[in-house]
């Protein structure tokens, strides 16, 4: 036995076809994430990828730390250039402060060039600095319409007919009359899911030129839109503050409500947290607008991975985040595993990777999700995410709506003193 693997080693040496990569051969890459799930992710990317570069293996060890904990000890080892990990996930909201840390940063735009005509634009451009793109996205976070379709066929409402915000309050009325106790949907007064869309569907932002733009019409036109929905008595103000909360997740568990509007990666809160009561009864929909031609939607939430420059082989870990998270391989394993809108395009229209029959999300919807986006790929925008976001943020969670939507507040004098006490707080 010990001869014949002496001839067999020898052989393969004289013939140069094997590979054994020694323990000193693996490139050992460090990595922070704050979610559990994106672990496990990242972990199995990196066995796809020893398989698919067998010359070039890498061990990836990642680490979960607390979301306020990971962001400010990576911000605090990025302004000491020390002690920062290789690799680190960085949600949209820290963004920008890790962003002034640019010069620390590498810039993935190469690394991701290969796959950027297939990329949602709108989703790097938040990850973006002087042209350059800085983090890898994990996916789009579009808005949807998650309907109820039996409670809507229960008042004679398709939801296909659901094209403005007026067709969706109209069908809100309908539903209220044939079903007391339901109701269209919610009003948020912890965030701002659908009034930031809401508000790109008319062309703005909580932000212009570095500075608050709080106090103005189209603000007001959202706050006199959702005060409308409260008052034709077809919503209430979502308990817990928003759908993604304990208290929301267990409302819609009723099936007393029938329109979550929410980024498409709420369709895994269905799935692993609601659960069965509202299997086979939700479809996946492109959102309401104001008007035809407007926005149906843009991309909200998610976690953009950064190189730190200065670490292990950054070239290499600029590759394993192009191949683990933009490549359509990397793309069909955040669909599988996590239930994300995939960035990369390329696969949206690929059945044999969004259409099959044993995807858990694909088996919980009405039809398939995917086909929610594929109409609406060239309409999906974004909210800047700047220095001045979580001021802006913590201001309209905590204050604003609860005076609005609770307190019965005037609009213009809440506008007037959100944008007077934003200022004072920011200068």
């Amino acid at each position: 036995m010990k001869k014949l693997l002496a001839l067999a080693l020898s052989l393969c040496l004289l013939l140069g076809v094997c590979s054994f990569a020694s323990a000193a051969d693996t490139t050992t890459l460090t990595m922070w994430t704050f979610i559990a799930q994106h672990q496990e992710f990242f972990e199995k990317a990196a066995a796809r990828w020893n398989e698919a570069n067998p010359d070039r293996p890498i061990a990836v060890e990642v680490t979960t730390i607390g979301y306020d904990d990971m962001h400010n000890k990576f911000k605090v080892a990025l302004q000491a250039d020390e002690g920062a990990p290789d690799m680190c996930d960085v949600e949209l909201g820290q963004f920008p402060n890790v962003l002034a840390y640019s010069d620390k940063l590498l810039d993935l735009t190469e690394a991701l060039s290969p796959y950027m005509a297939d990329l949602v634009k709108a989703r790097l451009e938040i990850y973006a600095k002087d042209g350059k793109y800085y983090g890898a996205p994990l996916h789009v976070g579009a808005m949807v319409s998650f309907y109820d379709k039996a409670l809507l066929e229960s008042a004679g409402v398709n939801y296909e007919d659901i094209k403005t915000w007026d067709d969706w309050k109209e069908a809100g009325i309908k539903l209220k009359a044939a079903v007391p106790d339901a109701w269209m949907g919610t009003v948020e007064t912890s965030t701002q899911w659908v009034a930031s869309l809401m508000l790109a569907q008319q062309g703005k932002d909580w932000q212009a030129d570095g500075k608050a733009t709080v106090n103005t019409p189209e603000v007001a036109k959202i706050i006199d839109t959702q005060k409308s929905w409260l008052e034709a008595g077809i919503c209430q103000v979502c308990p817990g503050g928003q759908p993604d909360t304990e208290e929301g997740k267990a409302y819609i568990a009723q099936n007393k409500i029938a329109s979550v509007i929410m980024p498409f990666w709420f369709m895994s809160r269905f799935t692993d947290e609601i659960g069965e009561s509202c299997k086979d009864r939700y479809v996946v929909a492109p959102c309401p607008v104001f008007e035809e031609g407007q926005l149906h939607s843009i991309g909200q939430g998610g976690t953009g991975t950064v190189v730190y420059a200065n670490g292990t082989n950054p070239s290499l870990c600029a590759e394993f985040l192009a191949f683990a998270k933009v490549s359509p391989e990397g793309e069909a394993q955040i669909w599988n595993v996590l239930g994300f809108d995939p960035c990369n395009t390329s696969i949206w229209d690929d059945a044999t990777i969004m259409k099959t029959d044993d995807n858990k999300f694909n088996q919980y919807f009405i039809g398939y999700p995917i086909d929610a986006l594929i109409p609406i790929k060239n309409e999906i925008g974004y909210i800047v995410s700047t220095s001045i976001s979580p001021t802006i943020n913590s201001y309209l969670g905590t204050t604003l709506w609860n005076e609005v939507y609770v307190d019965g507040a005037d609009t213009a004098e809440a506008l007037s003193t959100a944008q007077e006490t934003i200022e004072s707080d920011l200068f």
